[in-house]
Formats: C-alpha cells, sequence, structure tokens
C-alpha cells in the first residue's frame, strides 16, 4: 500500500462506509456487501479543511431561479426527465446490455444538434467507426456532434474545459478510471471518484451531462448504490430485448416526477416514439377466447390499457401452481383466496396462471379487478365482451374500493372504442357520464361477476 493512503470498506448496495470489514452492513443489512478500497489520507484532509470553511446560508436568503430546459425533441423522453434536460444536472441512464441505451442517447444528440447546442459523446467502449455505423442508420447529423474515445477522467476533464459543450455524454461510467485511484476501472472506489469529478464538472461548468451505468443480473447499476445518491436524476430504460418495445422509466428525478413512463420502439434506424401505448398494447388481442380480460393502469398522469390473461386448469399433482408474469405472485395468491372465501369458487385443485400481455409490468391495485375477472373467466370458460374494460382495486373482504384519476381511465377507454366499462361504485360520483360508453358501478366482486361473467 502507498504512503499516505488509507484502506476503508463500502457497501455496493448503499455505499455505508467502514474502517473495517463486516459481514452485515449496518445501513441496509444486507449481507456479504463489503469491499475495500484504498482512499488518499491528503484528500480527506483537504476535504475536511474546505467543509470547515464553509458558512450556512439562511433560508430566508436563498433566491429561487427559474430552471433552464432543453427539448429532446422527443415527446416521450421529455415526459420522464419533467419537462426536458435541466442545464447543469447530472443523469444516469441505466439498463441491461444490449437493451438500447446507447442508441436513445445517440438519437437525443441527433435531435439536440438541430437547435445548435454543441454536444460531446465519448465512448469508453466502442471505437470511433462503431459509433459512426450507428449513427449512419438513425440519419444525418450535423458538425455539432463531436466523439471522443477515451477512459481517463482527468484528460476528459482537459477536453470538457477546452471544448466547452452544452451536454455531454459519458458511455460508460464503469469504463472510466481516475490516476489518483489505485484500482481498476469499474472498482468501488474508480465508480465513486468517476461520479464525483462528473458532479463537479456539471455544476462548475453548467454543463449538462448523461453517464451510462450498465446493470447486473440483481436488477441494480453495476457499482455501489451510492452512485444512485450522487445524481440528480436515474432513469432506466427496460424491456425484453427480444420484444420490439422499450419502457423509460424514471426512478430518481430532482426536477420532476418519478411516476412517468415513456414507450419506445425499437427498429432499424432507432427507437421510434410511441404516442399511444395503450393501443400498441392491445395489437394481436384474441377474439372470443375465455381468461382474457382488458384493465387500465395509471402511469403518472397517463392512463395505460394492458389486457390480462388468465389460465385455470385441474392440476395433475398435489400441489397446484401458482405463476403471475407481470404482475405481483403474492398479489395473485391473495385474489384468488378472495375468490375462494367471498364466492365460493374453490381454486385448490387447480393450476393458476396470470399474464400481462406484451411483457410489461403494473404493480397498481387498480388492475386488481382485472386479474379477478380474468380468473373467473377462465374457471367458468366465459367469454368476456371485448368491447367491456374494468379497473379497481380489491380487497380481503371483497369489496371494490376506489381509485385515483378514474376520469382520465374512462376517457382513454371510450377514445379506443370500449363501450362498457366496470369501475368502483365510489367512483361514480367523480365520473361524468359519457356519450358512447356506458359506466356499470360495483360495489365487491360478486356484482362485478354478475355483471361481466353471469352467474
Amino acid at each position: 500500500m502507498a504512503k499516505g493512503t488509507k484502506i476503508l470498506f463500502f457497501c455496493k448496495e448503499c455505499g455505508y462506509e467502514s474502517g473495517k470489514w463486516m459481514g452485515q452492513c449496518p445501513g441496509c443489512k444486507e449481507w456479504n456487501t463489503f469491499v475495500e478500497a484504498e482512499v488518499d489520507k491528503k484528500t480527506l484532509k483537504n476535504h475536511a479543511q474546505e467543509v470547515s470553511d464553509r458558512k450556512p446560508t439562511k433560508l430566508s436568503q436563498i433566491q429561487i431561479e427559474e430552471e433552464i430546459r432543453t427539448s429532446t425533441h422527443m415527446e416521450e423522453m421529455d415526459r420522464v426527465l419533467g419537462g426536458g434536460i435541466v442545464t447543469g444536472s447530472l443523469v444516469l441512464v441505466g439498463g441491461d446490455p444490449g437493451i438500447g441505451k446507447s442508441t436513445l442517447l445517440l438519437q437525443m444528440c441527433r435531435n439536440i444538434c438541430e437547435d445548435n447546442l454543441r454536444m460531446l459523446y465519448i465512448s469508453g467502449e466502442e471505437s470511433l467507426q462503431q459509433i459512426k455505423l450507428r449513427a449512419d442508420r438513425m440519419g444525418q447529423f450535423n458538425d455539432k456532434l463531436a466523439l471522443l474515445c477515451e477512459t481517463n477522467l482527468e484528460l476528459i476533464d482537459g477536453v470538457i474545459r477546452k471544448e466547452k459543450p452544452e451536454i455531454v455524454i459519458i458511455d460508460s461510467i464503469q469504463t472510466m478510471f481516475s490516476d489518483s485511484v489505485d484500482s481498476a476501472p469499474g472498482s468501488v472506489s474508480q465508480v465513486r471518484e468517476a461520479t464525483a469529478t462528473l458532479m463537479k464538472i456539471a455544476k462548475g461548468l453548467n454543463i449538462t451531462i448523461f453517464v451510462v451505468g450498465h446493470v447486473t443480473k440483481e436488477g441494480v447499476v453495476a457499482g455501489p448504490r451510492v452512485l444512485e445518491h450522487m445524481v440528480d436524476t436515474v432513469l432506466y430504460l427496460e424491456g425484453d430485448r427480444h420484444a420490439s418495445y422499450r419502457i423509460l422509466r424514471s426512478v430518481k428525478n430532482r426536477f420532476g416526477s418519478t411516476d412517468e413512463i415513456g414507450v419506445f420502439e425499437m427498429e432499424q434506424d432507432g427507437l421510434r416514439e410511441v404516442q399511444n401505448p395503450s393501443e400498441f398494447m392491445l395489437e394481436g388481442k384474441p377474439e372470443n377466447a375465455s381468461g382474457s380480460v382488458v384493465a387500465c393502469s395509471m402511469e403518472g398522469t397517463r392512463p395505460i390499457l394492458i389486457e390480462i390473461q388468465a389460465l385455470v386448469c385441474r392440476s395433475n399433482f398435489g400441489m397446484p401452481r401458482r405463476t403471475a408474469a407481470g404482475c405481483d405472485y403474492n398479489r395473485v395468491n391473495l385474489l384468488m383466496a378472495v375468490l375462494e372465501k367471498r364466492l365460493g369458487i374453490h381454486l385448490s385443485e387447480y393450476d393458476a396462471y396470470v399474464n400481462i400481455a406484451g411483457g410489461i409490468r403494473m404493480n397498481e391495485p387498480a388492475i386488481d379487478l382485472g386479474i379477478v375477472m380474468a380468473l373467473v373467466s377462465s374457471v367458468k370458460d366465459a367469454v368476456i365482451d371485448e368491447s367491456t374494460i374494468c379497473f379497481g382495486e380489491v380487497g380481503l373482504s371483497g369489496e371494490v374500493r376506489s381509485v385515483p384519476m378514474a376520469e382520465q381511465r374512462v376517457n382513454e377507454a371510450r377514445k379506443l372504442g370500449f363501450k362498457t366499462c366496470i369501475l368502483p361504485k365510489s367512483c361514480l360520483s367523480s365520473v361524468k357520464e359519457k356519450e358512447g360508453i356506458k359506466l356499470v358501478g360495483v360495489s365487491n366482486v360478486k356484482e362485478a361477476v354478475l355483471a361481466v361473467v353471469g352467474n
């Protein structure tokens, strides 16, 4: 160990620091997450001196300035960011390998370059020729986009200060390294140092920086979770690599809501925005098939119509099998118990498979009624009318509880041609009568089953 350095241990999950190794992290209670890292004592001493020289500011003396935002010219991405890119922010974009993170950011660069803003794309994984091939598939780029292949943070810092671009893309944070840290790129120390350096550049020069982060098999950004705490915004690009759609979701946003999502479709020339995700998700819905019903879920301020499918068949083993894809497994078991207790439908001898078509995942309680209707439809082999949609939360007593934004859900269903809407009776007062769609209020699952499936 070099003179003047100190050994510290960091938790990979939450960033908790300790002077010794521990089996369980006191911060997040996870086991075997501590890794060793070297820290320069001089850096710690200088940092302590800087802190001692600072003085607090009174709340009444703080002046609030309106955020300056830049449009990406992609409505789906602007919605997730809260209205556009905030100048001087640090944004982390995570996702599985090959999901389309680099494609999305390069496409964003192409759109912003049309506004004559200077862009700098720094890649530590691909060569200039590889980036050029991807760019050629997207269309024509102007000279406002500059490319750089480099992984040394000190050199990158110098280039950014010299070129002074408005927006910088770092692809990816795991490949960046600093000479001041004696560890390999991608380690805990290097990722922490790289993120801190980029944050200083973003805030000091008022430059927006997008950082690409790989996701581990557990579904979190590789490196310590402190990486997510340091940045201003965390975006995740989700979706099945073998499916065409991609969902951009915000899990942290200091400048906007974290409830919004953006839906894209992967094509040969890049990502295409899906303006109406409900229509996209309902494509290919089977006709006259039991166990299929359309429900409505809210993602932020956007209603999304989804098809819930259920298959209930007699079990050949002593232990019935339960499978849930796209929704919470435990929630499905809970709803099946409600059906057994409140409606007398015995499902203990049946296997049950519940799926949300299209591969999308929804956890909102408003889809409870849709899951119940799909299960009843399958076990009774009764077809639900294709023009019927339902939503509502189901409680343990079998009651159908109200859900927020009921009128927006009804408007979306009416726009897509649905004729009947089954909704909680308590929501009827907040929904105005709509021409062309019949509103049926239900107070419990028994009334809902009678209204949709019959006896």
